[in-house]
C-alpha cells in the first residue's frame, strides 16, 4: 500500500489515504449522482461512485448523507474492488463526535468488520486486518479482538502476517494492552513456529516494538541462524540492535558480533545498514575498517548513481572521523572514478585529496595520470570537464608533495593547447606555481614550454605562458630561445602593408590578388597625398603575397590572436620581450647582439601599435594596452638600473608573496575545519586497564580504548551547548495567554523540525487541542495536525516537520485551537510568525578565481543593492557584510589592505541544495567620509538573488 497525501482545499483540513485514486477537480461529483450509482446493480458504476466519494472526502467534504446508502447497498457486495474502496471510505469518515465519543452508527461497521474477519476468502480477511491497523478508536476495535486472534492461526500466510500487524497496532492503542493481555506471549509462540518470512518479520517487529526483552531473548537464542534469515527480518534485527545499544551501551559487544556476521549477507541493503550500524555503535579500528571496506565494495558493485553518491557521503563522514583508517583505502575509493558521472568523480576526488600521505602519494598520482591519459580518447562524454578536474587534483597533490611534481608536470604540459580552455588554464597555472616552488624543475619546464608554446591557441592561456617565459628564462640560451620563439609565433613583420595606386582602375583591381589564400580584411583608404591604398591583414590559414606583406609569413598563434584584436596579449608580448632584453644585457657579453635584439623588439612593438591604430584591425587598440606598449618602448630606449631591478625582480617577488599567502590561507582553512573539543576537569574517565578482560573480544577491547581516548580528549562533548540552544528558541504566544507556546527550530538540509512546547496555564483541561500551522514560500507541511488533551497546568511537546524545496526566505504562521469542558466553543490563540532565514541554508565555500568568473558570466539572475550605511570604514563595512551574509571572501587579504579610498571584493557561498551564491562588493569613500557603491548578487536561481539582496538591505545599515 502506498501512503500518500492529497492537498485539501485551502479552507479545509487535508486527510491521508493509502491508495492513489485519480480525481478531476474540474468536474466535481454531486452527492446525488454518487447516491444513485451506489443504489444500482452495476458493479462498474459502484466502483466509480466509491472512488468519487473517497476523493470528495480527501478534499475536505463530509457527505454524511451517503453513509446509510453505503451501509445498505455497498456493505453486502462481494466484489473485491468495492470492498477495498469501502475500507478506504471507512478509514476517511469521521468516527467520533465533537466530544471524542464514537458515533452510534459505527455499530453497523463493527458487525461488517466481524463478518469480514470470518470471511472464507483470505483476501477479504487480509485487507480487513490491514484496515484495523489504521483504526485509532478502541471502542470499535474491542469487539473484534476475538476474531483477530482466530486469524493468527489461519492457514494462509497473507492473513497471518496482517493479523500480527493488527495485534501490534491494537496493543499500542491507549488501554490496548488490556485488550490483548498476553499478546507478546502469543506472538513469541507464533514466531517460533512461523515459516513464512514476511509473517516472521512482522512477529519479530511486534516483539521489538511492544516487548523488547522478548525480542532480545529470541535474537540471542538464535544468533547462529541470523545470517540465514530473510532480508526483511535482518533489517528489523539491525533496528533492534541500534535501539538496545542506545539504552544499554555496555552490552553492545555481543551485538557487534551479530552485525559483523551480517556483513557477509547477500542483500546489499542489509550490508549497507550493517556498516552504518557498526559505525554508530563502535569506534574500534577493526569495526571502522570493516564498515569502510563494505562501503567501498558497494561503491563498485552498485550501478545506480544516487546510491553511489550516498555511499560517498558515508565515506566522507568516515574520513572526517577516522582519517587514519580511510588512508588505507584510498585506492579503493579512487576506483569509483570508473563511473562516467561527473558528480561522482568530483566527490571521489575530493575525498581522496584529503587522504593523501607520503606513503600513498605515488600510487595516487600514478592512478590520476592514467585517468588523464584516458581522457585523450573521444569516447567518453564531457572529457574536457573531467580532465580539468584531474588536472586540479594533480595540482593539489604536487603542491602538498613537491617531490611528485617532476612525474606529472611534463605530462600535463601536453594539454597547454587543449581545446578546453579551462583545462589549459589550470595546466598553465599549475606550471607557473611548480616552476617557482620546485627550482630543480625550472630548466626542464622552460625547455618544454618553449618547445610546445606554438600549440597554445587560447588567448587566455598565452599571457600566463609568456609571463613564465619572461620571468624564468635566465641563462643565455634560454633567453635567446625565448625571444626566438616569440618572434616565430608572431611571424614576419609588418602585420599589414600599404600598396599605393594612382587610381582605382579596373587594371589595378586585377592586379590585386583574389585567391582564397589571400586576406581576411581589405579596405580602401585615401592617403595624405590623395592616392588610394588598400590595407590588408593576413588570416590564420592563409599566406600573404609580396603585394600585401613583404616576404612569406608562417602564421603563428600569437599573430593569429593579434590580428583578431587581442591587444591585451600584445601588451603582454611587449612586456615579455622587454624582460628578456633586459636579462639579455646581463648574460650576453656582446653589446652588438644586445642592440640588435633591442632593435628587433622595438620593431615588433611599433608594428603592434601600427596594427592597433590601422583599419586592418577589427577594433582599435585600447588605451591601457597602448600605454603599456609605449612604456616598454621608452624603457628599451632609455634603460637604467633602477627600472631594470623593478622589472626583473619585483614582479616575481609579488608572485612569491601571493603563493605564500595562498598557503597560509589553506592552512588557516584546514585549522578551522579541525574541531577543537574540550574535556571538563570533573568528567569521569573509565580506565579499561584496571577492568577485568575476561570474556572480552579483541573488538570490545579496541572499542573500550577508543571510548577512553574520546572521553580524555573531550570528543564526546556536544558541539552545541545549552546556551546556543536557548538562542534558537522562539516565543510564539504572550505570557498572559491561557496557553503559552514556544518553539525550538532546527534547520536540516531539506526539512525544518519544530519542537513546540505548549503549557496549559489554566485550571481546566484543554480538549481537542490542535496546533494548526501554515506556510508561505517554498515550504510545505509534512504531517497533518493531531488533537491532544492537556491537563491543567501541565505541558507537552508537539513536533512538526516542514519540507524545504528551495533556498528562499519563508514564513511559518498558525494558531492553537482548543476546547474546554465548560465552554464548548473553540478558542483560538494566534501564534507569532516564524521567519526562516536564508542564512540557515547557505554556508561559506571556496572556489577558484577562474570558476568564480565563469559562474559570474553564466548566471542570469542579478540583484543590485546600493550601499546605504553609517559605517565609514571600507574594510569594516566588508567584514560586516561577510558576517551578515555568512559568506567567504575570496579576495586575498593583501589585495584589500591599506587606505586608498575604494575597495572591491568577491564573496562566495553554497546552499545546502548545491546552489552557488556570488556577491561582488564595490565601494568608494566620498569626500564627506560616507561610503557609496553597489553590492551585486548573482545566482542561477531567482530565490537566492532576491532573498540575499533583502538580507543585505536589511543588515547593511548598522553593525548589529
Amino acid at each position: 500500500f502506498l501512503h500518500l497525501r492529497f492537498d485539501a482545499a485551502p479552507e479545509k483540513m487535508d486527510k491521508s489515504c493509502t491508495l492513489l485514486v485519480h480525481y478531476d477537480k474540474g468536474t466535481p461529483a454531486v452527492a446525488k449522482e454518487i447516491k444513485e450509482a451506489l443504489e444500482g446493480n452495476d458493479v462498474e458504476a459502484k466502483v466509480d461512485a466509491m472512488k468519487k466519494a473517497v476523493m470528495l472526502l480527501l478534499n475536505g467534504e463530509t457527505i454524511p448523507q451517503l453513509f446509510i446508502t453505503i451501509i445498505r447497498y455497498v456493505l453486502p457486495s462481494e466484489d473485491h474492488t468495492i470492498q477495498k474502496l469501502l475500507l478506504l471510505y471507512l478509514e476517511l469518515i469521521e468516527k467520533t463526535d465533537s466530544r471524542g465519543k464514537v458515533l452510534p452508527e459505527m455499530i453497523l461497521i463493527c458487525q461488517n468488520l466481524r463478518n469480514n474477519l470470518q470471511h472464507p476468502n483470505e483476501y477479504i480477511r487480509g485487507v480487513t486486518l490491514r484496515f484495523l491497523c489504521r483504526l485509532k478508536e478502541t471502542e470499535i476495535v474491542e469487539p473484534l479482538t476475538p476474531s483477530v486472534l482466530q486469524n493468527l492461526e489461519h492457514r494462509h500466510p497473507f492473513v497471518r502476517r496482517n493479523a500480527i500487524l493488527a495485534i501490534m497496532s491494537i496493543y499500542k492503542l491507549p488501554n490496548g494492552d488490556q485488550l490483548f493481555v498476553d499478546a507478546p506471549e502469543m506472538i513469541e509462540k507464533a514466531l517460533s513456529t512461523e515459516q513464512d518470512p514476511s509473517a516472521k518479520r512482522n512477529a519479530f517487529l511486534m516483539l521489538f516494538t511492544c516487548a523488547e526483552e522478548r525480542a532480545v531473548n529470541y535474537l540471542l537464542s538464535n544468533v547462529d541462524k541470523v545470517s540465514d534469515w530473510n532480508e526483511s527480518l535482518q533489517m528489523v534485527v539491525l533496528e533492534l540492535i541500534r535501539s538496545v545499544c542506545k539504552t544499554k551501551p555496555a552490552e553492545k559487544g555481543k551485538y557487534i558480533k551479530i552485525i559483523i556476521s551480517l556483513l557477509s549477507a547477500t542483500s546489499s541493503a542489509v550490508i549497507y545498514e550493517c556498516a552504518g550500524t557498526l559505525v554508530s555503535l563502535s569506534s574500534a579500528p577493526t569495526a571502522i575498517r570493516a564498515a569502510a571496506n563494505t562501503y567501498c565494495q558497494l561503491l563498485l558493485s552498485q550501478s545506480d548513481n544516487n546510491v553511489k553518491l550516498i555511499l560517498l557521503d558515508r565515506l566522507s563522514e568516515l574520513k572526517s572521523l577516522h582519517r587514519d583508517i580511510m588512508v588505507e583505502l584510498i585506492i579503493d575509493v579512487l576506483r569509483a572514478l570508473s563511473s562516467p558521472n561527473l558528480d561522482i568523480r568530483k566527490k571521489t576526488l575530493d575525498i581522496a585529496l584529503d587522504l593523501i600521505t607520503h606513503h600513498n602519494i605515488n600510487e595516487v598520482v600514478q592512478m590520476l595520470k592514467k585517468e588523464v591519459v584516458k581522457t585523450q580518447s573521444g569516447e567518453l562524454e564531457k572529457n574536457g570537464e573531467y580532465r580539468q578536474m584531474l588536472i586540479q587534483a594533480i595540482h593539489a597533490c604536487a603542491v602538498k608533495f613537491p617531490e611528485v611534481a617532476s612525474t606529472v608536470v611534463h605530462l600535463l604540459m601536453d594539454f597547454l593547447g587543449d581545446s578546453n580552455v579551462a583545462s589549459a588554464l589550470d595546466v598553465v597555472a599549475f606550471v607557473r606555481e611548480i616552476i617557482e616552488t620546485n627550482p630543480k624543475l625550472r630548466v626542464s619546464i622552460i625547455t618544454r614550454l618553449l618547445d610546445t608554446f606554438y600549440q597554445i591557441r587560447a588567448g587566455k592561456v598565452c599571457p600566463c605562458a609568456l609571463w613564465i617565459i619572461g620571468e624564468y628564462c635566465l641563462s643565455l640560451s634560454e633567453v635567446e630561445s625565448g625571444i626566438a620563439t616569440i618572434k616565430q609565433c608572431l611571424g614576419e613583420l609588418p602585420f599589414y602593408s600599404i600598396s599605393e595606386e594612382s587610381e582605382p582602375t579596373e587594371t589595378s583591381k586585377k592586379i590585386q590578388p583574389t585567391s582564397s589564400a589571400m586576406v581576411s580584411s581589405r579596405k580602401p583608404v585615401i592617403l595624405a597625398d590623395g592616392t588610394y591604398a588598400t590595407q590588408s591583414a593576413a588570416s590564420e590559414t592563409t599566406f600573404s603575397t609580396p603585394a600585401v606583406v613583404q616576404g612569406s609569413v608562417t602564421s603563428g598563434n600569437l599573430r593569429t590572436l593579434l590580428l583578431t584584436g587581442d591587444f591585451f596579449l600584445g601588451a603582454v608580448v611587449a612586456c615579455t620581450l622587454t624582460k628578456l632584453v633586459l636579462r639579455l644585457e646581463e648574460v650576453q657579453p656582446s653589446k652588438t647582439e644586445v642592440n640588435k635584439t633591442v632593435t628587433q623588439a622595438l620593431l615588433i612593438m611599433v608594428s603592434m601599435l601600427q596594427l592597433g591604430q590601422s583599419l586592418a584591425s577589427p577594433h582599435p587598440i585600447d588605451n591601457d594596452s597602448y600605454e603599456r606598449i609605449v612604456l616598454c618602448i621608452k624603457l628599451l630606449c632609455h634603460r637604467n638600473e633602477e627600472m631594470k631591478k623593478i622589472w626583473l625582480e619585483s614582479c616575481r617577488q609579488s608572485f612569491v608573496k601571493m603563493i605564500s599567502e595562498k598557503q597560509l590561507t589553506e592552512m588557516a582553512e584546514l585549522k578551522a575545519k579541525t574541531q577543537t573539543t574540550n574535556a571538563q576537569p570533573d568528567d569521569l574517565i573509565d580506565f579499561f586497564h584496571l577492568k577485568s578482560r575476561k570474556g572480552m573480544s579483541q573488538l570490545e577491547l579496541e572499542d573500550q580504548v577508543q571510548d577512553d581516548l574520546k572521553r580524555a580528549t573531550g570528543e564526546f562533548t556536544k558541539d552545541e551547548n545549552d546556551a546556543n540552544k536557548l538562542n534558537r528558541i522562539l516565543q510564539l504566544t504572550g505570557f498572559s495567554d491561557p496557553v503559552y507556546a514556544e518553539a525550538y527550530v532546527t534547520v536540516h538540509h531539506y526539512d525544518i523540525a519544530l519542537e513546540v512546547t505548549v503549557i496549559n496555564r489554566t485550571k481546566e483541561t484543554l480538549q481537542n487541542m490542535c496546533l494548526e500551522l501554515a506556510t508561505m514560500g517554498d515550504l510545505k507541511l509534512v504531517e497533518r495536525p493531531q488533537n491532544y488533551s492537556l491537563a491543567p497546568e501541565t505541558s507537552m511537546q508537539i513536533k512538526a516537520n516542514i519540507k524545504v524545496s528551495s533556498t528562499e526566505t519563508g514564513v511559518i504562521f498558525g494558531n492553537i485551537v482548543y476546547e474546554t469542558s465548560n465552554v464548548m466553543e473553540r478558542n483560538v490563540v494566534v501564534l507569532n510568525d516564524i521567519h526562516i532565514d536564508i542564512m540557515d541554508y547557505i554556508s561559506p565555500a571556496v572556489c577558484s578565481e577562474a570558476a568564480f568568473r565563469t559562474m559570474w558570466a553564466e548566471f542570469e539572475w542579478e540583484n543590485k543593492v546600493a550601499v546605504n550605511t553609517t559605517i565609514q570604514n571600507e574594510r569594516e563595512f566588508l567584514d560586516h557584510i561577510i558576517k551578515s551574509t555568512n559568506m567567504k571572501c575570496l579576495t586575498a587579504p593583501s589585495a584589500i589592505e591599506g587606505e586608498c579610498g575604494f575597495l572591491a571584493a568577491n564573496l562566495y557561498a553554497k546552499s545546502v541544495f548545491g546552489e552557488d551564491a556570488l556577491v561582488n562588493v564595490s565601494i568608494e569613500k566620498q569626500t564627506d567620509g560616507a561610503l557609496s557603491g553597489y553590492i551585486r548578487i548573482r545566482s542561477k536561481t531567482q530565490g537566492i538573488a532576491l532573498s540575499l539582496g533583502d538580507k543585505i538591505t536589511l543588515k547593511q545599515k548598522g553593525s548589529s
